[in-house]
C-alpha cells in the first residue's frame, strides 16, 4: 500500500526573469515500510523534493497525497499536525536546540502532540537508552559529539512514532565510524517498520537502501529497486485526545514553561528588554506616590485652617484697602449664626497687638480673642492643660492658651507653664493650656500665637466691642457652597448690605485638590511616555529575538509546532518580561520611597495600592500590545526558510 503519492509535482523559485524550475513533473510513490534513497548532485532538487514530502515546503503545482489524503488542500496548522503525527526528521546538522538537554530535545515533539510531561520524559529516556545515550541525558548539544547529537536527533524523530523518517544527509557531518553507526540505526528502524526516505549524494550510503531514486536537474532519471523487503510498523504511538478546554489549558501551560525557560536561558537579553519597563513603571509609581504625598501634605495644612469652616471678614475682599477700618461685624452676628441649624458652632475673633512680658522676657506678640468652640473648629489639639469654657467667655476671664512656639520662646526654662501669669499690654493673663506643635511649613511656621476669650480681648485688652472676623463650622451633612450662600443672605439681611466677604476652606480644598490632581495627571502622563518608549524597546528587542531565533522557530515548526503555538510562546515571553519588569519597577520605586522617607522628615512618598495595580496592569498590556507583532512575525515564518536561517 502506498503511503506517499506524488503526481506531476513542479516547483519554481524566484519571479519573472529570475524564475527557476527546480522540480519538473515528478512522479513518485512510496510503499509503507519501504527504505528509499534519493540520490543526486548538489542543486539537482533532491532536498527540495524531500522538503515537499515532509510538508516543510509546498509544490507550485501537482498532487501530493499521504495515505490517500491530498496534502495541497491543507492549511498551515493541518500541515503542522501532519508533521507532528507522521514524520520524523533527521537533519544533517542535527538541528538541536542548544539551550535544552538531550532528553528535553528528544521529548520536544511530544509537547506539540499533547503528551503530558511525565510520559514524554519516560519515552525520551527509553529512546535515548536504546540509542546508547543513557549517561548523556542531561548533556546539552555543546557537550555531545556529532554522532551523539545525531542519535539525539533520531530519538526526537521517533518521539511521536515517526511513521515516515526523513533523513537529509544524516551522515554528512559525521566521521566514518559515527556515520556507520547512524546508518545501522536507520537500517534497524526500517526493520521495525518505519518508512525511510533518505537523501544523499553518497552512492555508498544510498546502496544500503531497498530502493534508489536518482534525480538530476529536477527530474527523476532512474528508479532502481534492490530489495523487496517491506516491514510493518511495530512501535505505534497512540494519538493523544484532549477536550477543547483541556487542550487550551495544556497548550498555555506548556508555552508558559517554554517561555520561562527561554527567558532564563537568555538572562542578559531579558534584563535589557525589561530595563525600559522597569524605569517606566518605577517613574509612574514614584510620581504618583510623590503626588499623593504632596496632596496629603497640602490637605493636612488646609485641615489645620479648619475643616468645613467659613471665615467671615469685613470689607469687600482681600484687595479692599479699607477692610481694616470696617467695623461692621458684631458679636450678635456670630450669636445669630450659631442659632442656625446648618451651623455647628460660630466663634467671633478679635485681634490685638501688644507687648508680651514674662519674668525677664519682653517681646511683641499677637493675641487673638476667640470663642470657646474655636479650637474644635480649627482642629487644634491641646498638649497640656485645657481650653477656656463658655462660662469663662461669658465672665470675661483673664485666661490664655498659647502655642508651642510661645512655650519654647518664653517658657523654655519652665517645666510646666500651665498656671503661670503673663502680661499682655500690662493686663495679666493666666496660662491654662498649650497647643500641640504645628507641622506646617511656611512664613508663619515660627510665629507665636496666643488665644484668649473674645470678651477678654474686646473689653480688657482693646476696650472696644468690635470684632475682626467670625469663624463658623458648617455641619458635615450640608454642602459648604449652599451654607456660604445662606450665610451671605442672613448677614446681608442683618446689615442691610453686603459689607463682608467669606473664605471657604472647603472651596480652597477643592481647588487645591483639582490643581494637584491635574499636576499628578500631567506628570504621570510624562512618565507614561517612558513606559511607551519601554514598550517600543520591548518590541524591538523581541523582533531582534525572533530574527536571532529563526532557526529555533524552524525546528519547532518542523517537529509539529502550529502557528498558534509559536505565537503563544513568543507572546507569553513578552508578557512575562513586562510583568517581571513591572514587579521590578514597583520594587525599585519602593526602594526609592524607602530611601526618600528615611532622609525626609517632614515629607514622605505615599504609595497607593491602586497605582501599583494599575502599573502592573499597564506593564502586562504593554507586553501584549508590543509583543504581539514580533510573536505574529515568528508564527508566520515559513518552516523551510526558518530552518535554512543561520
Amino acid at each position: 500500500m502506498n503511503i506517499i503519492e506524488l503526481k506531476k509535482i513542479n516547483k519554481f523559485f524566484g519571479q519573472k526573469s529570475n524564475r527557476v524550475h527546480v522540480l519538473k513533473d515528478i512522479e513518485l510513490s512510496v510503499e509503507k515500510g519501504d527504505f528509499v534513497a534519493i540520490i543526486g548532485q548538489s542543486g539537482s532538487g533532491k532536498s527540495t523534493l524531500m522538503n515537499i514530502i515532509g510538508c516543510l515546503d509546498v509544490p507550485t503545482s501537482g498532487s501530493y497525497k499521504i495515505n490517500g489524503v491530498e496534502v495541497g488542500k491543507m492549511e498551515k496548522d493541518q500541515l503542522a499536525e501532519l508533521r507532528c503525527r507522521t514524520f520524523g526528521f533527521i537533519f544533517q546538522r542535527y538541528n538541536l536546540l542548544t539551550s535544552l538537554k538531550a532528553d528535553e530535545n528528544a521529548a520536544l515533539p511530544a509537547i506539540y502532540s499533547g503528551l503530558n510531561a511525565a510520559d514524554r520524559q519516560k519515552r525520551a529516556v527509553e529512546l535515548l537508552n536504546k540509542l546508547g545515550l543513557a549517561n548523556k541525558l542531561n548533556n546539552k548539544p555543546s557537550e555531545l559529539s556529532g554522532g551523539q547529537q545525531q542519535r539525539v536527533s533520531i530519538a526526537r524523530a521517533l518521539m511521536n512514532g515517526g511513521e515516515i523518517i526523513l533523513a537529509d544527509e544524516p551522515t554528512g557531518a559525521l566521521d566514518s565510524k559515527s556515520g556507520e553507526m547512524v546508518m545501522e540505526i536507520i537500517k534497524d528502524l526500517h526493520k521495525q517498520g518505519h518508512t525511510i526516505i533518505l537523501v544523499t549524494h553518497d552512492k555508498s550510503i544510498a546502496a544500503q537502501a531497498s530502493r534508489i531514486i536518482e534525480i538530476k536537474d529536477g527530474q527523476i532519471v532512474a528508479d532502481t529497486r534492490k530489495s523487496s523487503e517491506i516491514y510493518e510498523l511495530k512501535d505505534k504511538v497512540e494519538n493523544i485526545q484532549r477536550s477543547r478546554i483541556d487542550a487550551i489549558k495544556y497548550s498555555f501551560l506548556e508555552s508558559l514553561r517554554m517561555s520561562i525557560h527561554a527567558i532564563l536561558a537568555n538572562k542578559m537579553r531579558s534584563l535589557l528588554t525589561m530595563l525600559g519597563i522597569i524605569i517606566g513603571i518605577a517613574s509612574v509609581v514614584s510620581v504618583v506616590a510623590l503626588g499623593n504625598a504632596s496632596q496629603a501634605k497640602i490637605m493636612e495644612q488646609i485641615s489645620s485652617m479648619g475643616t468645613n469652616t467659613i471665615d467671615i471678614m469685613p470689607g469687600t475682599g482681600f484687595g479692599d484697602m479699607r477692610s481694616g477700618k470696617v467695623k461692621t461685624l458684631k458679636v450678635r452676628d456670630s450669636d445669630y449664626l450659631a442659632q442656625q441649624g446648618f451651623i455647628v458652632s460660630s466663634s467671633p475673633s478679635v485681634s490685638a497687638s501688644g507687648t508680651l512680658v514674662f519674668e525677664n522676657y519682653s517681646l511683641t506678640a499677637q493675641l487673638t480673642g476667640v470663642g470657646d468652640a474655636f479650637f474644635e473648629v480649627k482642629g487644634k489639639d491641646i498638649a497640656q492643660g485645657r481650653t477656656f469654657t463658655e462660662e469663662e467667655v461669658s465672665r470675661i476671664a483673664s485666661v490664655v492658651v498659647v502655642d508651642d512656639n510661645t512655650r519654647k520662646e518664653i517658657f523654655s526654662d519652665v517645666p510646666d507653664p500651665v498656671g503661670k501669669i503673663i502680661m499682655f499690654n500690662k493686663k495679666p493673663l493666666r496660662v491654662i493650656g498649650i497647643t500641640e506643635p504645628e507641622n506646617n511649613t511656611g512664613p508663619r511656621a515660627d510665629s507665636m500665637h496666643l488665644w484668649t476669650p473674645y470678651t477678654t480681648a474686646m473689653y480688657k485688652i482693646n476696650g472696644s466691642n468690635d470684632i475682626n472676623s467670625i469663624t463658623v463650622r458648617v455641619s458635615d451633612a450640608v454642602n459648604s457652597q449652599v451654607a456660604e450662600e445662606s450665610i451671605e443672605n442672613i448677614l446681608t439681611a442683618l446689615h442691610g448690605k453686603k459689607d463682608f466677604f467669606m473664605i471657604n476652606s472647603d472651596s480652597i480644598k477643592q481647588t487645591i485638590e483639582n490643581t494637584t490632581n491635574t499636576m499628578k495627571l500631567l506628570i504621570a502622563s510624562i512618565a507614561v511616555i517612558s513606559l511607551i518608549v519601554g514598550g517600543i524597546g520591548v518590541m524591538n528587542i523581541m523582533l531582534v529575538s525572533v530574527t536571532e531565533r529563526t532557526k529555533e522557530i524552524g525546528i519547532r515548526m518542523a517537529i509539529g509546532a502550529k502557528q498558534r503555538d509559536i505565537l503563544q510562546q513568543f507572546l507569553i515571553e513578552a508578557v512575562l518580561i513586562c510583568i517581571a519588569g513591572g514587579f521590578m519597577g514597583v520594587t525599585l520605586s519602593m526602594l526609592i520611597g524607602l530611601g526618600f522617607n528615611t532622609f525626609s522628615t517632614n515629607f514622605g512618598m505615599d504609595f497607593s495600592t491602586t497605582s501599583i495595580v494599575l502599573a502592573l496592569v499597564c506593564s502586562t498590556s504593554i507586553g501584549i500590545i508590543f509583543g504581539y507583532m514580533p510573536a505574529k512575525n515568528a508564527s508566520n515564518l515559513n518552516p523551510i526558510d526558518a530552518l535554512a536561517s543561520e
